[in-house]
């Protein structure tokens, strides 16, 4: 008789807290938010002088309930929504907005919205946030609506998508394409973490609110994109979508990029002729 093997988790995680900490296993992780800020700034800058862009206008009656909007020289092909990450405890719009590059320069409008951080707001409060500034910033611009995320913002525009989203159904039916960017799909490992010390996530939301515990709205097309050198656990987080996902009726896709981590896998954004920006962009 043959012996049978059984599979294993090829990286047994026994410290949560190392799991998802992800500054302390990239090699210059202090420079990135400095870099991040002053890349931000300067696009900020460029287009100002256009006068193509509005900044901080309010979706809601939160201090942070607010987004900047860039638009293109011409008629807007469509609308990209970009959510950044933090662990939905941390940063703003205005570390970002570079990110609007490659979309900007294929001829469609960009939106960066902030949100309320943990611990004034929880997750489930965070995702309702983000549904009216997506609602408001389709209220500006015609067309179909690609959303991107990353980290926590992965988390949340997947969530958009997920049944039930808290978008209304005219809205909805705009996102033809969804980029997940090392995406936090399963909130229940987090509940583990000092982090949610924060946080404050407790079982019922971290099922209620964790895209891969939820079904995909019908049509839904998701793109869920990681660095191949990110930790172990957000590999598992960026494949667990699509094989959760991938047993419906919609369309996935599971990339991992070669040579880049969690800090540089979103920079391809700023880039016009990056297969991420091209993954963003794909006609339905």
């Amino acid at each position: 008789m043959e012996a049978t093997t059984l599979m294993t988790k090829p990286y047994p995680i026994v410290d949560w807290d190392d799991a998802y900490a992800n500054a302390a296993h990239i090699p210059g992780s202090d420079a990135f938010p400095e870099r991040w800020a002053t890349e931000a700034a300067r696009f900020r800058s460029a287009q100002t002088a256009t006068g193509r862009c509005r900044l901080d206008i309010a979706y809601g009656e939160g201090d942070r309930n607010r987004f900047d909007l860039f638009q293109p020289a011409a008629e807007p092909k469509g609308l990209v929504i970009f959510v950044h990450g933090g662990y939905w405890k941390a940063f703003d719009k205005s570390s970002w907005s570079h990110l609007a590059g490659g979309a900007l320069a294929k001829g469609h409008a960009v939106a960066m919205p902030s949100y309320t951080l943990a611990p004034q707001a929880r997750i489930g409060e965070i995702v309702r946030e983000i549904a009216a500034a997506i609602e408001a910033v389709a209220h500006l611009v015609d067309g179909p609506i690609r959303l991107a995320g990353h980290s926590a913002g992965g988390h949340l525009v997947s969530r958009m998508i997920a049944d039930p989203s808290p978008l209304p159904p005219d809205i909805r039916a705009r996102i033809v394409n969804t980029v997940s960017i090392s995406g936090l799909h399963d909130l229940r490992p987090l509940c583990a973490t000092q982090m949610n010390e924060t946080l404050r996530i407790d079982d019922a939301e971290a099922r209620s609110e964790s895209p891969a515990l939820l079904r995909p709205e019908p049509g839904a097309r998701l793109v869920a994109w990681c660095g191949a050198d990110e930790r172990p656990e957000f590999l598992r987080q960026n494949r667990l979508i699509g094989l959760m996902w991938d047993g419906f009726d919609i369309e996935t896709s599971t990339q991992e990029e070669q040579g880049r981590h969690h800090f540089d896998v979103i920079d391809g954004l700023a880039n016009p002729d990056h297969p991420l920006t091209a993954a963003l962009l794909r006609l339905p």
